[in-house]
């Protein structure tokens, strides 16, 4: 998943604000990262996050859900390629 970092540097590039509070809400805290990144929460986060930050900040919310699924799904799709890989030059296919 994208750092911190990278998610405010996009919402600056998309908003003109990094959403600092919200983005460190998401990640900062590791027993509750995975609660607040539940997919099945989005409508109820959502409503929370849209009364503190406006449309804006949920579109934000949104997004950094979204490029964290796709990072995550790229890396699972990187590793299952060099394992498939791998395991073809195991068995001598090329």
């Amino acid at each position: 998943m994208p750092p911190i970092a990278k998610h405010l540097k996009t919402s600056s590039e998309r908003t003109g604000n990094e959403y600092i509070e919200l983005h460190e809400w998401l990640d900062k805290d590791p027993e509750k990262k995975a609660e607040r990144h539940d997919i099945t929460k989005i409508y109820e986060h959502g409503k929370m996050i849209e009364e503190k930050y406006g449309k804006e900040g949920l579109q934000e919310y949104i997004q950094h859900i979204h490029d964290d699924v796709k990072a995550k799904f790229e890396h699972i799709q990187h590793d299952m390629e060099k394992a498939v890989a791998d395991t073809l030059a195991y068995l001598g296919v090329k």
